[in-house]
Parts: C-alpha cells; structure tokens; sequence
C-alpha cells in the first residue's frame, strides 16, 4: 500500500450551527483532517462564491434556512444566478452551507457521494445531516 499527501481541505461554516458540527463530526470520524473557516466571517467576492456554484441552480446554492426566505423578505425568482452571487457576497448568510474547498475542487453543500470520492472515503448518509433541525440550538441560520 502507498500512501499519497492528503488534499487540503477546508470546511467553511457558520459558526455554532449544529448542522454543521454534525457534518464535522462525520468527517472526523473518518479520519478527515480539515481547517474550518467561518462562511460568515470570511470576505466573499463574486468569482470566488462563483466558483463553489458550477453547475447549480439559484435554489441549489441558496441556504433554505436563512432568515430573509422564512419571514418572506427573500424571493429567489427575483434573482438570476448571477445577482444572487452578487447578493450572497453581501449577505453570506443566504448561501448554502457548508462550503468546501478539497485540493482546487469546491463544493456548495454537504454531498457525501461526492465527498466519499474525493477523499477517498466511505461515509454513510445520516438522515439528517443537511437538516436544519428545529431542535438545534443554532440562532441567525
């Protein structure tokens, strides 16, 4: 057996959410080592948020738990994908989380299918590990 350098990885998420401390833990348990870095904390630019959305759709990249979509101050058939991009550098909140970056590889989303691929892992699925779920504790989705 030859052992390969491990890609970097790095897992942006939003601080205190349980969902994605559900998603950390997976990872860890499968011995993946990462860096977190806060999605809400880190200064996005258009071509780089671009980048964690090929080939997605507006609701693909959308975070369905943010706050402006429950009290209905958000409607995303008022966005092309572009001005969505846009309006997610501003307010981070409205992208879907986690974003992970494997190696040059980026990805929107918790994917385990196409995690287990790139690290070379086999993660199962949990029913809820992309689930914002109404008992978390996790305040500002």
């Amino acid at each position: 057996m030859f052992s390969t350098t491990p890609k970097q990885v790095i897992f942006y998420e939003k601080t205190g959410c349980s969902g994605n401390a559900r998603q950390k833990t997976l990872l860890n348990e499968h011995g993946i080592r990462f860096e977190v870095r806060s999605l809400l904390d880190t200064s996005w630019d258009t071509p780089t948020l671009e980048s964690f959305f090929q080939g997605l759709t507006p609701k693909e990249m959308l975070n369905p738990f943010a706050p402006q979509l429950k009290d209905g101050s958000f409607k995303l058939e008022d966005y092309t994908k572009e001005s969505l991009i846009e309006k997610m550098v501003s307010e981070p909140i409205l992208i879907r989380r986690p974003l992970v970056q494997i190696g040059d590889v980026k990805l929107c989303g918790f994917d385990i299918p196409r995690l287990n691929s790139l690290l070379h892992v086999t993660m199962p699925i949990p029913q809820n590990i992309n689930a914002c779920l109404s008992s978390d504790s996790c305040n500002n989705v």
